[in-house]
Parts: structure tokens; C-alpha cells; sequence
């Protein structure tokens, strides 16, 4: 029995409808953690179905629970050789909202179906494909192999879309437990459908409010017009002193000093594409001097997410009292998170923007994260994607958007490493969320491939 055999029998599963019944079932449980209805369903969705499939392969299993979580985590590890590398995997079983409505006729959230070569359903992307891959491709190395040559330890939430609550204080309660050589998982997008991708971590957000309240109710723009000062065009100049008129962001605390070499060796390669339903690359907006790649992976982005003055649905002739405007930061390795706003003020006001208030619009900020795309683990990781497939993965410093990555690398210690089983057309989060067909069957084998050779010796460990 071989690697390659294990890499057959994984297409082979996908090619008889045998991944696709096992995630369809997946799919049915209507595990929407932004629902209050649905916390027996998050509850099944590990019971039912996760526990029995880790069982199955002889992993131990552990219900895990934290006051701040709404629901458990299942914890499960397979420790076979004290001396063998041991690699900790993650997933979430949560999805947001089904949106039943706004779904293409025929398509509904809850049922996987197939249509013009993509697998629709809730979850297919976000995020149980993508964990189901994973359990699928170490199942076939124990088929195969009869054990997986490594230690395996995997965490499965289920309270992601609700940004994790109890995550970070379980994992730092249980620092031993989860203790490993690497993290190995996958979520988010790769950088386009047909292209394998790494990811190191994660770009930083944070949510901000700025606002003006001038004055107590608005006054007759023909009487007050000239006298009075309107929030509304005081916040518009105070946002435009933020970022120039072409996306270019003028608060220097707010950007790195420089792109490190090997994110610029990383990226050289990397083609941002949207595919046909994602919108055209702008060439002349964000930070000049940058490829596309660079200024999504590499720098940071500022963005007006809604702003409101006056009662926009029903204008009337008077001078509004107030402004606001939310406003979010995308934020790289380089930037100090615990100054963005601070850096904000002293921005506004040396620009004689005094009057304007800022406000964080949510409690948590995702740090970025980031490891070094030339370390031994990524190097090694993308050797054997490279295997499989017979091309180089792309590998991205950072994910573009968000995640809790900084609990796996800060709180853990782990090198987290990141194979994502999406693309970004995949209409997360949003109605007809769905995947290639054919990115399923090929992840299948990448990460049979993958837990194959991490069995089979020569792994970085203790690099």
C-alpha cells in the first residue's frame, strides 16, 4: 500500500457520491449559531456526527465546555508514538443564517445539491466541507496505512460566525492538552478556484464608529444655511483626511514600515482572481507601488462600511444635526493594534478635527497574525501540495480577512499553517453559498497526501 493508492481511494470516494452523501448529511443539520432556536442542533451536529466519525478512526473523544461558549467543543486525539510529530487540527461546525429566501430557485441552504459543476448548501465552504475533506483524508490514510505514523489532535467549535466565544480562555486553560508540533486546518478562501493555496495567518480588524452631534435637532438649510455648521460635510473631510481620494491611507501608524522579503518572495507569484463572479481588480486604488497581491496580503486597508446623515430615505430641506459613519481597519504584522484608534485621534486632531467622536463598535479586535513564509513548516507543507498535484501552491503571508488565528499562535505557541478548500466566489456568507466540484476531489487528495507524508517521516519537527 502507498501514498499514491491513498491519493486513488480518496478520488474514488469522491467519484462513487460517497464524500458527497457523508457531507450532505453534514449539511442538513441547520446549525446556525447566530439563531438562539438552533443550540440543539450544534449540539447534534457534534454527537451525530463528528464524535462517531473521529470514533471510528480511534481517536479519543472529550465534550469541552467554557461559561463565555453558548455551545461545546469536541476535543479528539490519537496518540500513537510519544516519539512521532503531533499535529493539531481545527474546525467549525457552526454557519451563519440560512437566508432561505434569497437562495436561487431549486437551491435551498439545508440540502446539498449540484448544479453546473458547484455543490451548493450552507456550509459547504464555511466550514464543514472543509473540515469533512480533513477527517475524510486521515480516514484513508488509516484505510490504507493501518495508522496514521502521527499524533493528531483536532478541535472542533462551534461558535465561530459568533467570533468564538470561550475560545481563546479554553484554549488557555488547556495549553497541555492541546499541545503540538503544527497546526494543520483549513477555512477561508484560496486565492482563486483552480489554484491550491497556503495561508500563514490572518490580516487584523477592527470596527470603529466616528460621529458628530452638533447640536439638538436640525434647523432650515434657507434660515441656517452658512451660519451653521453641517456634521455631514465635516465628517465626509474628516474621513477624507483618512485615506486620499484613490484608497491610499495617510495615517502612517495605520501601515508597516515595509513589506518583508519573504512576503514579497511569497506573493510575486500570486494572482488575485475573483473568478467570473467576483468584481474587477481596480488597478489604480489602495497603496501605489504595490502589486495587487501585496496590497491585499500585504498592507493594510481602510473602508467606510455605511454613514448616515439626515434621514436619507426622506430628505428634507434642513441642516442635519448629526453624522456617523462606520469605519473598519484591515491591519498586517507591523502595526501596534493598541494604537489604531489612539493614532486616529492624534490624526484628527492635528487635521482640526476635534468635534468628531470615535468609538470601537464591537469589544473584540482580531490581531494580525503571521508566520514566516520561509520557515521549515511551510516550506514542507507546500513541498508535498506540490507532490499531489504536480504545481506550486500559491502561499499567501496572510489570510485577507479575518479569523481567530492569534489564539493558535499566541496563546498556543503553534506554527499554524492553513490549506483553505474554498475560493473567494464562494458566496459565504451570503445565499448560494457553494464550491467547485472539482476543488473537493482535488483537496480530497491534497490532504491525503498531506497526512500521508506527515506519517511517513521527515517532517521539520522541532525547527
Amino acid at each position: 500500500m502507498s501514498r499514491s493508492h491513498a491519493i486513488e481511494q480518496a478520488q474514488a470516494q469522491f467519484d462513487s457520491g460517497a464524500f458527497r452523501d457523508l457531507l450532505a448529511r453534514r449539511i442538513a443539520i441547520p446549525t446556525e449559531s447566530q439563531n438562539p432556536a438552533r443550540q440543539t442542533e450544534l449540539v447534534n451536529y457534534l454527537d451525530a456526527e463528528i464524535r462517531p466519525a473521529f470514533e471510528a478512526m480511534g481517536f479519543a473523544c472529550q465534550t469541552l465546555t467554557h461559561a463565555r461558549a453558548q455551545a461545546p467543543f469536541l476535543f479528539a486525539q490519537r496518540i500513537e508514538d510519544a516519539a512521532a510529530p503531533t499535529v493539531f487540527g481545527y474546525g467549525h461546525g457552526d454557519v451563519i443564517r440560512g437566508q432561505e429566501a434569497g437562495w436561487r430557485e431549486g437551491l435551498s441552504p439545508w440540502v446539498l445539491t449540484e448544479r453546473h459543476g458547484r455543490w451548493y448548501g450552507r456550509g459547504v465552504a464555511d466550514n464543514k466541507g472543509q473540515h469533512s475533506i480533513n477527517l475524510q483524508a486521515m480516514a484513508n490514510v488509516l484505510q490504507v496505512r493501518g495508522r496514521l505514523g502521527f499524533n493528531a489532535k483536532y478541535l472542533i467549535e462551534m461558535g465561530e460566525e459568533v467570533v468564538s466565544p470561550g475560545l481563546r480562555e479554553l484554549c488557555a486553560l488547556n495549553k497541555d492538552l492541546f499541545a503540538a508540533d503544527v497546526m494543520l486546518a483549513s477555512d477561508g478562501p484560496r486565492l482563486s478556484a483552480g489554484r491550491p493555496t497556503v495561508f500563514l495567518g490572518s490580516r487584523g480588524c477592527i470596527n470603529f464608529d466616528l460621529s458628530i452631534a452638533s447640536r439638538e435637532g436640525a434647523h432650515h438649510s434657507g434660515n441656517w444655511g452658512g451660519l451653521i455648521s453641517n456634521p455631514g460635510i465635516q465628517l465626509a473631510h474628516a474621513i477624507a483626511s483618512i485615506v486620499s481620494p484613490s484608497g491610499q491611507i495617510r495615517i502612517a501608524e495605520w501601515v508597516p514600515k515595509a513589506l518583508p522579503d519573504s512576503v514579497r518572495r511569497a506573493l510575486a507569484d500570486c494572482e488575485v482572481d475573483g473568478g467570473a463572479d467576483g468584481p474587477a481588480i481596480e488597478p489604480g486604488w489602495g497603496e501605489p507601488g504595490l502589486s495587487p497581491a501585496e496590497r491585499v496580503f500585504g498592507w493594510s486597508s481602510f473602508e467606510v462600511l455605511a454613514c448616515k446623515t439626515g434621514n436619507p430615505e426622506a430628505p428634507v430641506n434642513a441642516i442635519p444635526p448629526s453624522a456617523w459613519a462606520r469605519c473598519q481597519l484591515r491591519f498586517v504584522v507591523g502595526v501596534d493594534p493598541e494604537d489604531i484608534l489612539g493614532a486616529l485621534r492624534r490624526h484628527l486632531d492635528r487635521a482640526g478635527f476635534t468635534m468628531v467622536s470615535i468609538a470601537s463598535a464591537r469589544d473584540e479586535l482580531f490581531p494580525a497574525t503571521r508566520i514566516d513564509p520561509d520557515d521549515a513548516w511551510v516550506q514542507w507543507v507546500v513541498a508535498s501540495m506540490q507532490r499531489t498535484t504536480g504545481r506550486r501552491p500559491a502561499v499567501l503571508p496572510n489570510l485577507g480577512g479575518s479569523l481567530p488565528n492569534d489564539i493558535f499562535t499566541d496563546v498556543l505557541g503553534l506554527r499554524a499553517v492553513w490549506v483553505p478548500h474554498s475560493y473567494p466566489g464562494c458566496s459565504q456568507h451570503a445565499p448560494n453559498e457553494h464550491v467547485p466540484a472539482a476543488l473537493v476531489r482535488e483537496a480530497l487528495g491534497i490532504m491525503t497526501g498531506l497526512y500521508w507524508d506527515l506519517g511517513a517521516g521527515g517532517t521539520p519537527r522541532g525547527a
